[in-house]
Protein backbone atom coordinates (compact mmCIF):
# COMPACT_ATOMS: atom_id res chain seq x y z
CA UNK A 1 0.00 0.00 0.00
CA UNK A 2 1.16 3.75 -0.35
CA UNK A 3 1.28 3.83 2.84
CA UNK A 4 4.05 1.51 4.16
CA UNK A 5 6.92 3.37 4.06
CA UNK A 6 10.28 2.09 5.46
CA UNK A 7 12.05 5.08 6.20
CA UNK A 8 14.77 3.82 7.44
CA UNK A 9 15.94 1.55 4.34
CA UNK A 10 14.58 4.76 2.43
CA UNK A 11 17.19 7.12 3.97
CA UNK A 12 19.91 4.20 3.11
CA UNK A 13 19.24 4.20 -0.11
CA UNK A 14 19.09 8.20 -0.38
CA UNK A 15 22.59 8.41 0.63
CA UNK A 16 24.64 8.31 -2.15
CA UNK A 17 27.15 4.90 -2.40
CA UNK A 18 30.51 6.05 -1.20
CA UNK A 19 28.55 7.41 1.68
CA UNK A 20 27.10 4.20 3.43
CA UNK A 21 29.42 3.75 5.93
CA UNK A 22 27.90 2.42 9.08
CA UNK A 23 28.66 6.11 10.84
CA UNK A 24 26.59 7.64 8.35
CA UNK A 25 23.77 4.91 8.15
CA UNK A 26 23.51 5.26 11.84
CA UNK A 27 23.85 9.79 11.33
CA UNK A 28 20.82 9.14 9.19
CA UNK A 29 18.66 6.85 11.06
CA UNK A 30 19.11 9.36 13.85
CA UNK A 31 17.90 12.67 11.79
CA UNK A 32 14.86 9.79 10.35
CA UNK A 33 13.44 8.89 13.94
CA UNK A 34 11.18 11.61 13.94
CA UNK A 35 9.53 10.48 11.40
CA UNK A 36 9.14 7.02 12.52
CA UNK A 37 7.64 8.10 15.41
CA UNK A 38 5.30 10.10 13.21
CA UNK A 39 4.57 6.85 10.81
CA UNK A 40 4.00 4.35 13.97
CA UNK A 41 1.64 6.81 15.77
CA UNK A 42 -0.12 6.87 11.93
CA UNK A 43 -0.33 3.19 11.87
CA UNK A 44 -1.74 2.85 15.02
CA UNK A 45 -4.42 5.87 14.62
CA UNK A 46 -5.26 4.21 11.32
CA UNK A 47 -6.03 0.55 12.94
CA UNK A 48 -7.86 2.31 15.67
CA UNK A 49 -9.83 3.72 12.95
CA UNK A 50 -10.49 0.79 10.70
CA UNK A 51 -11.65 -1.24 13.67
CA UNK A 52 -14.26 1.47 14.50
CA UNK A 53 -15.47 1.80 11.06
CA UNK A 54 -15.56 -2.06 10.83
CA UNK A 55 -17.92 -2.66 13.90
CA UNK A 56 -21.68 -0.55 14.27
CA UNK A 57 -24.16 -1.17 16.69
CA UNK A 58 -25.63 -4.24 15.49
CA UNK A 59 -25.85 -6.83 18.57
CA UNK A 60 -23.79 -9.38 16.96
CA UNK A 61 -21.22 -6.44 15.72
CA UNK A 62 -21.79 -4.84 19.01
CA UNK A 63 -20.67 -8.12 21.26
CA UNK A 64 -17.66 -8.87 18.64
CA UNK A 65 -16.32 -5.68 18.93
CA UNK A 66 -16.36 -5.47 22.86
CA UNK A 67 -15.00 -8.97 22.85
CA UNK A 68 -12.47 -7.57 20.81
CA UNK A 69 -11.25 -5.09 22.26
CA UNK A 70 -11.94 -5.93 26.13
CA UNK A 71 -11.85 -10.17 26.74
CA UNK A 72 -10.05 -11.31 23.41
CA UNK A 73 -9.28 -14.80 24.75
CA UNK A 74 -12.65 -16.16 26.13
CA UNK A 75 -14.87 -13.86 24.73
CA UNK A 76 -17.91 -13.89 27.74
CA UNK A 77 -19.11 -10.36 27.05
CA UNK A 78 -22.36 -11.14 26.30
CA UNK A 79 -25.65 -8.55 24.99
CA UNK A 80 -29.23 -9.57 26.03
CA UNK A 81 -32.80 -7.70 25.48
CA UNK A 82 -33.61 -5.33 28.30
CA UNK A 83 -36.14 -6.15 31.08
CA UNK A 84 -39.49 -4.76 30.87
CA UNK A 85 -42.34 -5.78 33.64
CA UNK A 86 -45.17 -4.47 34.34
CA UNK A 87 -45.09 -2.87 37.49
CA UNK A 88 -47.40 -4.22 40.47
CA UNK A 89 -48.79 -1.10 42.50
CA UNK A 90 -49.69 -1.52 46.34
CA UNK A 91 -52.75 0.50 47.05
CA UNK A 92 -53.73 2.53 50.48
CA UNK A 93 -56.77 1.58 52.48
CA UNK A 94 -58.48 4.99 51.19
CA UNK A 95 -58.20 3.42 47.30
CA UNK A 96 -60.67 0.62 48.59
CA UNK A 97 -58.19 -1.95 46.24
CA UNK A 98 -58.10 -5.19 47.33
CA UNK A 99 -55.41 -5.99 49.63
CA UNK A 100 -54.38 -9.38 48.54
CA UNK A 101 -50.71 -8.88 46.18
CA UNK A 102 -50.14 -12.90 45.73
CA UNK A 103 -46.78 -13.76 44.62
CA UNK A 104 -44.39 -10.17 43.92
CA UNK A 105 -40.74 -10.27 42.92
CA UNK A 106 -38.63 -7.26 43.64
CA UNK A 107 -36.65 -5.43 40.35
CA UNK A 108 -34.75 -2.69 40.24
CA UNK A 109 -36.00 0.88 38.96
CA UNK A 110 -34.86 0.29 36.03
CA UNK A 111 -36.45 -3.06 34.86
CA UNK A 112 -40.05 -1.93 34.49
CA UNK A 113 -41.81 -0.48 31.25
CA UNK A 114 -41.89 2.99 31.68
CA UNK A 115 -38.08 3.41 32.57
CA UNK A 116 -36.62 -0.04 30.73
CA UNK A 117 -33.58 -0.70 29.53
CA UNK A 118 -33.12 -1.29 26.00
CA UNK A 119 -30.44 -3.91 26.55
CA UNK A 120 -27.86 -5.25 28.89
CA UNK A 121 -24.59 -5.90 28.95
CA UNK A 122 -23.04 -8.90 31.07
CA UNK A 123 -19.21 -8.44 31.52
CA UNK A 124 -17.12 -10.38 33.85
CA UNK A 125 -16.24 -8.68 37.13
CA UNK A 126 -12.79 -8.31 36.67
CA UNK A 127 -12.97 -6.73 33.40
CA UNK A 128 -15.34 -4.27 34.49
CA UNK A 129 -13.49 -3.28 37.61
CA UNK A 130 -10.59 -2.24 35.82
CA UNK A 131 -11.64 -0.98 32.53
CA UNK A 132 -15.44 0.47 33.42
CA UNK A 133 -14.84 3.88 31.74
CA UNK A 134 -13.44 2.59 28.43
CA UNK A 135 -16.07 -0.18 28.62
CA UNK A 136 -19.18 3.02 29.68
CA UNK A 137 -17.28 4.86 26.17
CA UNK A 138 -17.26 1.78 23.83
CA UNK A 139 -20.74 1.09 24.33
CA UNK A 140 -21.82 4.74 24.16
CA UNK A 141 -20.14 5.17 20.67
CA UNK A 142 -21.48 1.98 19.32
CA UNK A 143 -25.02 2.36 20.55
CA UNK A 144 -25.16 6.79 19.96
CA UNK A 145 -29.04 6.73 19.72
CA UNK A 146 -29.59 4.39 22.33
CA UNK A 147 -28.40 5.55 26.19
CA UNK A 148 -30.37 3.11 28.09
CA UNK A 149 -28.69 0.25 28.91
CA UNK A 150 -27.57 -1.20 32.11
CA UNK A 151 -24.21 -3.27 33.01
CA UNK A 152 -24.10 -6.81 34.94
CA UNK A 153 -21.37 -8.42 36.37
CA UNK A 154 -20.92 -12.05 36.76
Amino acid sequence: MWYKVDFNNLAVLLLPTRNRRPKMIAYVKTLVAGINDLYDEFIKRRDEDLFKLNHNGQVCYMRGALNDKFDMDLRRIEILDGNHFVANYIYTPVEEKPKYLGTMFLYSKKDYEDTRVDFIVRVPAKIYKIRKHELHNWINYLKKGVKKYKIETF
